[in-house]
């Protein structure tokens, strides 16, 4: 499922440069957070919509 994102909120969301440290963060986030790929930048933002996906678990 792609999320996107638009400009205005691209620009305020913190970004990670791989999947592997945004996921870190949503996993020691106190609220469920899910990583995803922004079609804009190209980077990784956190989003708190979790509806209808997995949840989140480590990588190995």
């Amino acid at each position: 499922m792609a999320i996107r994102t638009k400009p205005g909120i691209c620009a305020r969301k913190r970004r990670y440069r791989t999947e592997r440290d945004a996921r870190a963060v949503a996993l020691a986030a106190d609220v469920p957070l899910r990583p995803y790929r922004c079609e804009l930048c190209r980077d990784y933002h956190l989003t708190s919509r979790t509806k209808g996906m997995r949840s989140l678990r480590p990588l190995e």
